[in-house]
Formats: C-alpha cells, structure tokens, sequence
C-alpha cells in the first residue's frame, strides 16, 4: 500500500488549497492578488472545490466600500490523515483532520521488545482504535504519513540501517508497505527532522519567517532546514550527518565508523552515557556511584533524575555537552544564516539549564552577533513535532 511520490507541478487547484489552507480565511481578491488567474476563472475554481468539499464558505469579510467578500476556508471534514513518529526513544501516532487539528494521539516508549513486527501491530491496533473512535471508514482516511530516523530510502519507503534502535530487526524495513499491508492504507515516508521542521513551522503561523532551522538532540543528532519554505535536501539522505560535524581535531568518537571529534562524540543520549560510566571507573563520580549496579547500566533516565536533583557531577556534564551543542550551533547558523532555529530532542528537553546554555554559547559565536541574531525556539508542537508534520507532509503531497 505505499504510494511513491510523483513529482508533478501543482495545478492551480492544489496552489488555491494550500494557499487556503496556510491563511486559515481567504477572501477572493486576495486569492486574485497572489494568483495570475482572470476572476472568472477562480471564481469557477472556487465553486467546484466548494461544491466538491474541498473548500466551504466561512462567513463574510469586511467591507471596502462595497459588498462584504465572503471568506472561504478548507473543509476540515473532507478527509483525515494519520502522522506516525518512528524515533529511537519514543513513538507517537496522531489523527488529524484538513486542518490539522489533533483528534487522538497515542505515545509510547520504543524499548526492547519493539521490532518492526511488534511496533506494526502496536500501530495498526492503535489505527483501529481511533477510527472506531471518532466513527471513520477507511475511505475517509487519506492516508498515514510517517517521520522516521534515518538514513532512508524515501521514495521506496525503507528505513536503512539506523543505529542505536533497542530492538533489533531495524535494519531494511519497507515500512510504508508493511504498515500499508496491515492497514489498508496509504503510507509515504519522510525523514523525522524534516516532518518535525514542517510541523513547527506551521504550528508557528509567522508567515513571514522562511527560513529555518530544525536541530534534534537525543539518541542521535539531526537536523532540517526551511529555506523560502521549502525542506532544503541533499544529493542523500542527511540524517545525522550534524553528528559528525568536527569540533575538536583527534577527539573521541562514538561509534567505530564515526569521525573522530564529531559532535555526536560530545552531545547525545551515548556520549553522555559513556561519560559518565568512565569518570564511576575512574573514582570521579562521587556519590552517585552505584554499589550493585554494573556501570554499564547506568542509563540516561538515571543521569536526568541526578540533573534533576541539582547533583553537581552530573549537572557539569550536561553543561559541558550543551556548551558543545552550542559550537555545533553556531558553525550550522554561520553556514546557513537561519531567522529561527527550532530546538528539540531528550537533550533539549532535559533541563532550561541545557537549552539556555547552549543558545547562549551559539549566540556568542554566530558572526555578525549582535547585528544578525536569530530566534531560538523549543516549538510549539516539541515532542509532537514529528508525528504532526509527517501528517502535514502528507497533506502536501494530496492531488487535488
């Protein structure tokens, strides 16, 4: 049941929809005024994809002297869209109507008994479900747009070969076909930043902002990037290509395939880890040292409820790697002079401690500071962000 994307130019139908759908309530002189369209030929635009439900008439504007325009906006009843998160930590399934408004989210922990078989069947029951909830039928459902780690095969829906998954089995997954197999319903795959970056910005409602950047912090490190509006992508899949950022020549590496002094070596969920399982083997972890617990057991939740408690060993760690991230920062805004940078992730969620220090340290170091400053954000949607924007990409995708 997975649909490859067709790469076609957007009818002027499909521009009209978007237009409407990104401005909530148009009239149509401002349709006219950002359409090269005659007024006959929009208003019988305007007729067949109201009489079709794509669009319904939504009240009156005010008047500029004559007769009060009537406003449209798109019909959030015509369809509804389903946006799966597939991350390393946590998963999340959300229902969506045209409007993206949130009917039913589910969100659970990815641990070790959650392979592909299982978590397709955790997805597929949790489908069900809310369709029975709300009263839907398979043919109201356009489908199920999914954001996942990397690195992808997006046009074939294959999820490659990510790594630190806790289940095994993750490894060359057609995820868009088993979850279409198991559903009945459409699946189109897109990486997780960029689903996270789109759902932000859309939750955002700044029309003006066109440029931004998305950097998640956690198991691994990715990034996204908005410019003019549209996702920035490479000749490959980028997933967590920012990771491997050099920041300090003949550092540490995490992983044997890595480069040594990437970022990821300093800023994520495993660097931390290991961090601090060295300095329990080196005597320096003072009393947070386990007495019957093997190091490497010492996990990240038992490290955030150490932060938490204000312990000043793990409290100059997360310091430390925050300091890194926001070296990490600054390089990427240096490079692709962002307006506004979306900051997500366990990391950035850890504690204000993290995210302020490392903002502040990328701010120190963006050139041009104070002159060029961007925003900093931790969202709008934050841990949502990714479930919502997949949605929000398949809603993009939709032929009208």
């Amino acid at each position: 049941m997975m649909q490859k994307r067709l790469k076609q130019v957007p009818s002027a139908r499909k521009l009209i929809y978007d237009y409407v759908a990104m401005h909530q309530t148009v009239s149509k002189a401002e349709l006219l005024e950002n359409f090269a369209l005659t007024s006959s030929s929009l208003t019988r635009l305007l007729d067949e994809m109201t009489q079709e439900g794509l669009l319904q008439e939504s009240g009156f504007g005010d008047s500029t002297g004559g007769r009060r325009p009537i406003l449209y906006r798109i019909n959030p009843a015509y369809g509804f869209v389903f946006g799966l998160e597939i991350s390393r930590i946590y998963s999340s399934l959300g229902l969506f109507d045209m409007e993206m408004n949130p009917l039913s989210f589910i969100r659970w922990r990815m641990d070790e008994a959650m392979n592909p078989d299982n978590f397709i069947e955790h997805v597929a029951n949790n489908i069900r479900s809310f369709m029975r909830d709300h009263r839907l039928c398979k043919e109201q459902i356009i489908g199920i747009g999914i954001g996942a780690v990397g690195p992808l095969d997006r046009e074939n829906g294959v999820i490659l070969e990510p790594l630190y998954f806790p289940a095994q089995g993750w490894n060359n997954v057609p995820i868009c076909s088993l979850i279409g197999q198991a559903t009945g319903l459409p699946a189109f795959l897109e990486n997780g930043a960029n689903t996270a970056l789109l759902g932000e910005h859309r939750a955002l409602g700044d029309k003006q902002i066109k440029h931004m950047l998305y950097v998640h912090a956690g198991a691994g490190l990715r990034s996204a990037m908005m410019t003019n509006g549209q996702i920035v992508y490479g000749a490959v899949d980028m997933e967590g290509s920012i990771g491997q950022m050099i920041i300090q020549t003949d550092g540490p590496r995490l992983q044997d395939d890595g480069n040594y002094g990437a970022l990821e070596a300093f800023v994520s969920v495993q660097a931390l880890e290991k961090q601090f399982q060295a300095q329990i083997k080196e005597g320096q972890a003072g009393k947070l040292a386990p007495i019957h617990m093997p190091t490497e057991q010492i996990k990240f939740d038992r490290l955030l409820a150490a932060l938490h408690k204000g312990e000043p060993d793990v409290q100059k760690l997360f310091v430390q790697a925050a300091t890194y991230f926001g070296i990490g920062l600054a390089n990427l805004i240096n490079v692709l002079h962002p307006e506004k940078i979306i900051l997500g992730g366990a990391l950035i969620a850890s504690h204000d401690l993290f995210f302020a220090t490392a903002t502040t340290v990328a701010r120190r170091n963006t050139y041009y500071y104070p002159q060029y400053e961007p925003l900093f954000s931790k969202g709008v949607l934050k841990e949502d962000a990714v479930a919502t924007g997949a949605a929000a990409f398949l809603l993009k995708e939709l032929s009208i």
